[in-house]
């Protein structure tokens, strides 16, 4: 007589058999929201299913969620969004993968599950949104869905990021064309009378970006010591001007050129003036660079002053940041190691660095295997003599 099969104690779930005669175990776990649901898994024999019991009854011992049905993209997405970037990232950060996640995934590949979407998946996904876009749009859309995996891997929802495996496309390197040390110079004659000159310097001598220039601090900057400190940008965005930590959150101290000071001198006595006539209209931040009443200026503000003083003066209009990269070529043209200059500048890694400025490095290297010639044309003595 055959013995009969023990129930299992209560919460270990069950197993019972289907009348397409597989097994089913029944397994109550827990939920990404903290709540417990019913969990089923499948066999063809009591044993394999009662393996999978097992395995479900090992995650809910380990406190491991184990969702009952896997999300799909437009449903994880929105809730990466909400949960995970805007409370630990920058504003333009949540911004931009927020504009990334409704005009391209959710659209393009909303509709797959976590669990069910594969490498095939991802990989038609960018092949599709760089020919109806651009491949440095693709390239962003592939990070930003990385990212998102990433954060579902964490929380255990899936066991892979299928998107880490796919290669993300390659954009075309944007061609940089920096003014030469003659047109910065004319420029720099031309706007000496622009109340923004002082801002413009120090774009040109020391490469602080739009958002750090508008952001920049009286308590900022020592002109006796000759040191500013980088400590926070000023961004307008969703129509509102606000605070946020440098680029990449890298504050840093950059000695300050002579070439500097007097022009921030300067402008720190024009500002007086301005506050003087302003009285109780004027509206103290303690900004560097600030409207008539004290408020920072607009980021965009300066770039239109910028672009205009050039045209103004007949010089090819290049971008404010274009003067961040002639920054660093006249710094690495005149001898400043790579490293150096990633520091001045607040570049995250030093291949940033070094990739931008591909051309100024082969004109070093060129003079650099100029000494091969010399050294190797050398004649070599006449050994009978």
């Amino acid at each position: 007589m055959a013995t009969q099969r023990k129930r299992n104690p209560n919460g270990a779930g069950t197993i019972t058999q289907r009348k397409d005669g597989r097994y089913q175990a029944a397994v109550y776990v827990l939920q990404p929201d903290g709540t417990r649901a019913r969990k089923f898994a499948y066999g063809k024999t009591w044993a394999e299913c009662d393996v999978k019991r097992r395995a479900l009854l090992d995650a809910v011992d380990n406190g491991v969620p184990v969702p009952t049905r896997s999300a799909k993209l437009s449903e994880w997405l929105p809730y990466w969004l909400d949960n995970v970037v805007k409370p630990r990232r920058k504003l333009s950060t949540y911004d931009k993968y927020e504009a990334h996640v409704r005009l391209y995934l959710v659209p393009g590949i909303g509709s797959k599950r976590l669990e069910s979407l594969s490498v095939a998946d991802v990989r038609r996904f960018l092949v599709q949104l760089e020919k109806k876009t651009t491949a440095a749009t693709a390239k962003e859309s592939h990070r930003v869905l990385r990212t998102a995996l990433t954060a579902a891997c964490r929380e255990e929802l899936i066991s892979r990021n299928v998107a880490s495996l796919v290669e993300p496309p390659r954009p075309k390197a944007r061609e940089l064309s920096p003014w030469s040390l003659d047109e910065t110079l004319d420029f720099l004659a031309a706007s000496r009378r622009d109340p923004l000159y002082a801002a413009f310097v120090l774009a040109i001598a020391m490469g602080l970006r739009r958002g750090e220039l508008v952001g920049l601090r009286w308590a900022d900057v020592d002109l006796d010591k000759r040191v500013l400190y980088v400590r926070q940008q000023t961004q307008r965005r969703r129509g509102v001007l606000y605070d946020d930590d440098p680029k990449g959150r890298r504050r840093r101290t950059v000695p300050l050129p002579a070439m500097c000071i007097a022009p921030l001198r300067w402008h720190r006595m024009r500002q007086n003036d301005q506050r003087a006539k302003a009285g109780e209209k004027w509206e103290e931040g303690g900004y560097v660079f600030t409207t008539a009443s004290g408020r920072p200026v607009e980021p965009r503000n300066v770039y239109r002053s910028f672009t205009r003083v050039a045209a103004s003066t007949g010089l090819r209009v290049i971008r404010l940041h274009d003067a961040r990269h002639g920054t660093a070529t006249l710094l690495t043209a005149a001898g400043v190691a790579p490293r150096v200059v990633m520091e001045i500048l607040g570049h995250s890694q030093i291949s940033i660095t070094m990739d931008v400025y591909t051309h100024v490095v082969q004109d070093t290297q060129r003079e650099a295997i100029s000494h091969m010639d010399r050294l190797l044309k050398r004649k070599r003595p006449d050994r009978h003599r």
